[in-house]
């Protein structure tokens, strides 16, 4: 499993800090990025993303962000939160790594970071040029689609290098087979 801390390139890097374009990409795997969270429409947008690089000879990457942790009273109360945070992370990408090894038959790009969410996904794009697509699920509540998907669909598309597949968090497994 790769993390977030592994500093190494993969192929389809021009090494420039561009994206890889057609002409540039030589053949190198379609990388689907799929932000781990706790909703239902996490597990809808992963296998989406699994069968689509089973498709195509692509490849899948797990993000996931360990939130900062606002407690200050106890320096030591908050920095024991804040590694109990980070192997739970790190155990959750341990079993989701398994999962998108069993439907896509590759072994997943893992990164796990630390800090908010939104910041650390534009972060990661930006740093990791050979992630091509992201992928997100779509909540199917009455609350709306998800603060992230909100966000970048708005405000957040026009920063992105990258283009955005949002998949209904409603589609059962059968349905997402068919499509992809």
């Amino acid at each position: 499993m790769q993390s977030s801390d592994d500093t190494s390139r993969e192929s389809g890097d021009t090494g420039s800090g561009n994206r890889p374009t057609a002409a540039s990409h030589d053949g190198a795997a379609r990388v689907f990025l799929v932000v781990v969270d706790d909703s239902e429409e996490m597990n809808v947008a992963l296998r989406f993303a699994c069968q689509r690089a089973k498709h195509t000879g692509g490849r899948v990457a797990l993000f996931r962000a360990v939130e900062p942790v606002e407690f200050q009273h106890w320096m030591g109360v908050g920095e024991l939160m804040r590694e109990e945070a980070r192997a739970e992370a790190e155990d959750l990408m341990e079993r989701l790594s398994e999962q998108v090894h069993n439907i896509s038959g590759a072994i997943p790009v893992v990164y796990i970071r630390e800090g908010p969410v939104r910041e650390e996904l534009m972060k990661l794009i930006d740093e990791e040029t050979q992630i091509s697509i992201l992928v997100l699920g779509a909540a199917s509540g009455t609350d709306g689609p998800g603060p992230l998907v909100n966000y970048l669909s708005t405000k957040g598309a026009s920063s992105l290098a990258i283009p955005i597949t949002i998949v209904p968090g409603t589609l059962t497994d059968e349905q997402i087979d068919m499509l992809t």
